[in-house]
C-alpha cells in the first residue's frame, strides 16, 4: 500500500452552539502515523469523520494527495476506518467480515475469500475464519476489524479510538501490532486517542487539540520534553505546580533560579510547571521536606513530597530508592538545571495531569 499525504485546511465545524473545530489546519505526511490526542470535545473526533466523510464542514478543506474531497461522499472516499465499537456484522463469520466490502465490489468469491484470509493471518487470527464475533473476544473481533478496514487497500487508515474497550493488557499487545502492520504496509494513518501512553508510544507525530484548535504538533520526545505552551504541558504527562516568582527571562522556585522558556504572565508571581522526573529527592535529616506517600513502579518509583509551607511535589525515582525514601522520611528537594514552563498563578502545590495509582502511605 502506498500512503496518501493528507491535509486539513481552516476546517470549521459547528454543532449548534457548540464549536467542534475552530480552523483546523495540520498536514499529515504520507506513511506516517500521526495521533489526534485531546479531552473529550476537543474535536478530534470530529476531524477524523470529516476525513472519512461522515461529517460536512461548515468551512475549509480536507484534501487527500492534494485533491479536494470536502464533499465527496463517504463511499467513494479510498480510506478504511476502525471504530471503539467493532461494529462487526453479528451473521457474518470473521472471513465474511472481512470480505464484506469485497463483496460489496462484485470481488469473485475465491479471490475474496483468499484476500480474507491472507489478511486474517496479517493481522495474527489464521485459525479464526469461520467462528462468528460472539465466539471471539473483544481483541479478536477488534483485529478482525481492523483486517476488514485494509481488505480495499485504503490509502488512509483511521483509528476512531479502537482500543478503549479493550483490557489494559490487550490494549498493549494490539497497538504493538498495529504499529508494526502500519509500518509494514506503509500506509496513512490517523489514530484518535484520549490516551496520551498510546499517543506517545505509537504515533510518528501527536496532535494536541483544546476546543477545536491544534495546540501543538510534534514528535512524542518533543512534545514531553518540550511543550510549546502550558495546556500541554499539563495535559500530556504528569506536571508539578510550584509557585515561582519572575524577573525577567528567569524565575525563583524552591530556592533555585532558572531560566524560563515560552510565554510569561503578567506579574511577578506565576506557577512554575515541572515534571516529576526532573524533581531530585535526596533523604536528609534535615530537609524541608517528607515522603507521604511512595509508589512502586517497578524501574521507578512515584514519591508524593510534603514541603514546609504544605505544599505538594511529586517526585520519580529510580526504582532501588525506593527503600530508603519510605513514607516518613526527611527529604531535601532539588530541581534539575534546565529552562522551565511558567502559567499564571492559580494555586500552590501539585496538580497531576493524569490519575495517580493506588499508593502505600
Amino acid at each position: 500500500m502506498n500512503g496518501a499525504r493528507v491535509e486539513f485546511r481552516g476546517l470549521r465545524r459547528r454543532f449548534g452552539s457548540t464549536v467542534a473545530l475552530d480552523g483546523l489546519d495540520l498536514t499529515v505526511e504520507p506513511g506516517e502515523l500521526i495521533a489526534l490526542l485531546g479531552p473529550s470535545g476537543c474535536g478530534k473526533t470530529t476531524a477524523l469523520r470529516c476525513l472519512a466523510g461522515f461529517e460536512q464542514p461548515d468551512e475549509g478543506e480536507v484534501l487527500v494527495d492534494g485533491a479536494d474531497i470536502t464533499r465527496v461522499p463517504a463511499n467513494r472516499r479510498d480510506a478504511g476506518m476502525v471504530f471503539q465499537s467493532y461494529s462487526l456484522f453479528p451473521n457474518l463469520n470473521a472471513r465474511d467480515n472481512v470480505g464484506f466490502g469485497m463483496r460489496v465490489r462484485k470481488t469473485p468469491a475465491a479471490r475474496r475469500h483468499a484476500r480474507a484470509q491472507e489478511l486474517l493471518e496479517l493481522v495474527g487470527l489464521p485459525d479464526v475464519g469461520g467462528r462468528y464475533p460472539h465466539q471471539l473476544s473483544g481483541g479478536q473481533q477488534q483485529r478482525v476489524a481492523l483486517a476488514r478496514a485494509l481488505a480495499l487497500e485504503p490509502r488512509v487508515l483511521l483509528l476512531d479510538e479502537p482500543l478503549s474497550a479493550l483490557d489494559a493488557k490487550v490494549r498493549v499487545t494490539l497497538r504493538e501490532e498495529i504499529r508494526r502492520l502500519q509500518l509494514s504496509l506503509g500506509i496513512t494513518t490517523i489514530f484518535v486517542t484520549h490516551d496520551q501512553e498510546e499517543a506517545l508510544s505509537m504515533a510518528d507525530r501527536v496532535a494536541v487539540l483544546r476546543d477545536g484548535r491544534l495546540e501543538q504538533v510534534a514528535d512524542p520526545a518533543t512534545l514531553y520534553d518540550r511543550p510549546a505552551t502550558p495546556f500541554v504541558a499539563e495535559f500530556v504527562g504528569a506536571m508539578n505546580h510550584l509557585p515561582g516568582l519572575l524577573s525577567g527571562d528567569q524565575v525563583t522556585v524552591l530556592g533555585q533560579t532558572l531560566p524560563v522558556e515560552g510565554p510569561r504572565p503578567a506579574g511577578p508571581e506565576a506557577d512554575v510547571l515541572v515534571r516529576p522526573e526532573a524533581v531530585l529527592v535526596v533523604p536528609d535529616g534535615e530537609g524541608e521536606g517528607m515522603v507521604v506517600v511512595s509508589s512502586f513502579r517497578g524501574s521507578t518509583a512515584r514519591l508524593r513530597v510534603r514541603l514546609g509551607d504544605g505544599a505538594e511535589v511529586l517526585a520519580d525515582v529510580p526504582g532501588h530508592d525506593s527503600a530508603r525514601l519510605a513514607p516518613g522520611t526527611a527529604v531535601r528537594v532539588r530541581l534539575v538545571e534546565r529552562p522551565v514552563l511558567v502559567s499564571a498563578r492559580t494555586a500552590t502545590g501539585v496538580t497531576a495531569a493524569v490519575p495517580e495509582p493506588d499508593a502505600v502511605a
